[in-house]
């Protein structure tokens, strides 16, 4: 079964209400928009060998190159849901968030430069 899309309309509404709220913005806002900008970064960097993890709200596998089927995947980044939002809209370099901790990569290909920040419809 297929994940539901989050359309680009109810993406954006998150989005801005997830930014003009900060940490005092809803969950549903920041899941959402978590979410979408994920989704963007997946359906722009096709391919399943670098895993970007955004606990509690998601994780897409993305990038082209060689893939992984079982266990944890060989190129992974994670990192918390206000980093990532900072990261995606281009709040935060990916420079700056692998400097100051907030970003976490381990492989060769787990560089998230050049799709940052996310395109989005």
């Amino acid at each position: 079964m297929a994940k539901t899309r989050i359309r680009s309309t109810d993406g954006e509404a998150a989005l801005a209400a997830a930014m003009a709220g900060g940490a005092d913005a809803s969950r549903d806002a920041r899941a959402t928009a978590t979410r979408f900008l994920l989704q963007c970064l997946s359906d722009n960097a096709t391919g399943n060998t670098v895993e970007v993890r955004v606990p509690p709200f998601g994780a897409v596998q993305c990038i082209e190159g060689p893939g992984h089927t079982r266990g944890t995947p060989p190129n992974v980044v994670e990192m918390d849901a206000a980093t990532w939002l900072d990261l995606a809209t281009g709040r935060l370099t990916w420079a700056e968030g692998t400097a100051s901790a907030r970003i976490h990569a381990s492989g060769q290909r787990a560089d998230l430069t050049g799709y940052v920040p996310v395109e989005r419809p």
